[in-house]
């Protein structure tokens, strides 16, 4: 029996992606204004930034800042920060919103559900047993308890105490 997870919510956004010239990553890192890009840290070579379409609140991603869409082709430093943003990211996630598990992810390729196909990212998602309901497929809803304002100031102090810490 085959079984299909529907998430029509995500539609809007995959349609707006595909239209767009400009890449979101390139354009978040442009903006000044951290709060406004949704950023949570900057790293040398890689940034943090909160979903904009969340499946869980603290759904966030890690991604270069050269727009870069092959992933065998990265320099390792590149991704060894990544995966060090990555643990970063697991731990303050734990801190502060206590999940019960984490999907970590890349989709690399429009047929592997990649949104943004020629920029490559790390989603780094928490997760809790019931987090899923039947609200998208009976309602076309999906349901979050926490909007993006909220997640970036519970998070932002963290990954700015860890930036600190790393300057120091």
């Amino acid at each position: 029996m085959k079984a299909y997870l529907l998430a029509p919510w995500r539609e809007a956004y995959v349609r707006q992606v595909f239209k767009m010239k400009e890449c979101i990553f390139c354009e978040a890192i442009k903006l000044s204004d951290d709060r406004q890009a949704l950023i949570l840290f900057r790293g040398k070579n890689n940034f943090i930034v909160l979903n904009k379409y969340p499946y869980t609140p603290g759904h966030l991603m890690i991604a270069p800042y050269r727009h870069l869409a092959r992933l065998e082709e990265v320099p390792s430093e590149i991704t060894n920060e990544m995966m060090d943003l990555l643990k970063m990211s697991l731990r303050i996630l734990r801190q502060t919103y206590r999940p019960q598990g984490f999907n970590v992810g890349l989709n690399l390729g429009q047929c592997a559900g990649a949104g943004v196909v020629y920029h490559y990212h790390l989603h780094v998602i928490p997760r809790w047993s019931g987090d899923a309901n039947f609200m998208p497929l009976v309602a076309q809803t999906k349901v979050v308890i926490e909007d993006l304002e909220t997640t970036f100031n519970r998070l932002y102090k963290f990954f700015q105490q860890e930036a600190t810490k790393k300057k120091s």
